[in-house]
Parts: C-alpha cells; structure tokens; sequence
C-alpha cells in the first residue's frame, strides 16, 4: 500500500466521523476486514467515480437506532439517507466525481477483500460500527486519451439502450426536521441563481449545461455547452 493510499484512507475516515450522526465524536482503528467477515449485517454501500475512484461502505452495530432515530411513521427517510451525507464527505477528500446512489447490501464480498482497508468505529468504549473503504485503479493518466477513444469506438453496439437523462436546476441541504415540516405552498431556496445555466446529468454523471425553455406548453432544455468525459470529472 502506497503512503499516498494510506493517505487517502485516513483523511476518508476521519471526514466520514465528522458528519457521521452520533451523540459524540467516534475514534477509528484499523481492523481486519476478513476477520469481520460473516459477522455484518447489512451495510449502506456507495461507489465513487472520479479521478480517484471506490467503493465505501458503513456498517452500524446496532442499525435499528438509526431506523428508529429517522422515524418509523415516515418512508421520507431511509438509513441511507441519513448516511449519505457522511459517505459524501468521505467520498469529497478523493478529489472530483460523482458519489453513486447509496443502497443496502450485504458487505461481505467487500471487506473481504484484500484491497479494501476496513475501520473499527468506537465510542464511550463500545464498537459503534465499520467502516471499509476499496481504492480502484483508474489507469496511468498518460493513457486517459487512448481509453476514451476506444470507448467511443465501441459505443455503437449500445446506441439503442436507453438511459435516464436528468436536469436539475438547483439543490439545497435539509435538516430532517425541516423536510418533515414541509407542506404545500412551501417555498425551497435552491443554491442558484436565477438565469444560471441547468445541470444535465446522464445517469447522475454530468454531461452538460443548458438553458430551461418551454415548447408547446412543456418545459425543455436548450444545450448551452457539452462537456467531454474528462472535464466532467475535474
């Protein structure tokens, strides 16, 4: 393991305890991720692709607090909601990409793995949880160019497969209380401006820019700029 990895493993941790929602700060430690294996539960696992990419994954030891801390009356929240936020911090310290939607799932593949780097969580010296983290090898940056022109060689054996393209014209950040509240007539403030261009994603990969038009009574989206593979990620 290379010290830049070691690195990288360590700043992920530590941004991940400082979003994670828990009475008090946690420590981390690491432990052997073969060792836990067949013992976890079911773990809220994330992938990152950027210039950096992985595969994250938290694992609680007790996740039925976190269901109940998020509302058993109310299917707006899932427990991977409230701890995307954590993984997206963690993700951030990898540089610029694009966190993948977070799902639960059996982690045990993952923290067997021997390039994986799992984290014991404790706190008021109890084990509050795990946290394993996979580094994936993106290539030598020398061969960015030839990979992306031989992926667009091959790409029409699936120009008829259709994929789900999004535009989003703003976000904003919610505390749970304040998400609960909401109530028609409602009004969110978004983190953009008025007249700013709208992101257009491709599966949550941004892919360009455009302006919001409308076209016989429906709302459309005019490309303003279209970005290439590689400065979608920086």
């Amino acid at each position: 393991m290379s010290p830049t990895s070691t690195t990288l493993h360590m700043a992920a941790v530590d941004a991940l305890l400082g979003v994670l929602p828990t009475p008090s700060r946690l420590r981390a430690e690491p432990c052997s991720g073969a060792a836990l294996a067949g013992r976890l539960g079911a773990a809220v696992v994330a992938s990152f692709v950027g210039a950096t990419s992985a595969d994250l994954a938290v694992v609680l030891a007790d996740p039925a607090s976190l269901d109940a801390a998020g509302g058993q009356e109310s299917s707006l929240v899932s427990r991977q909601d409230v701890l995307r936020p954590a993984l997206e911090n963690a993700a951030a310290v990898l540089g610029v990409g694009v966190l993948g939607d977070t799902r639960v799932e059996d982690a045990t593949a993952l923290v067997s793995d021997a390039n994986t780097v799992v984290y014991e969580l404790t706190g008021d010296g109890a084990v509050t949880g795990w946290f394993a983290i996979r580094l994936r090898d993106n290539g030598p940056a020398g061969q960015n160019g030839r990979a992306s022109q031989s992926v667009v060689g091959k790409l029409g054996r699936i120009n008829s497969v259709e994929m789900a393209l999004t535009v989003e014209i703003g976000r904003t950040r919610m505390s749970v209380r304040d998400v609960l509240a909401l109530e028609p007539g409602a009004v969110i403030e978004l983190d953009r401006s008025a007249g700013a261009p709208a992101d257009i994603l491709l599966n949550g990969r941004l892919i360009a820019h455009g302006e919001i038009v409308v076209v016989d009574q429906d709302y459309a989206v005019r490309i303003t700029q279209i970005l290439d593979v590689a400065e979608s990620l920086t």
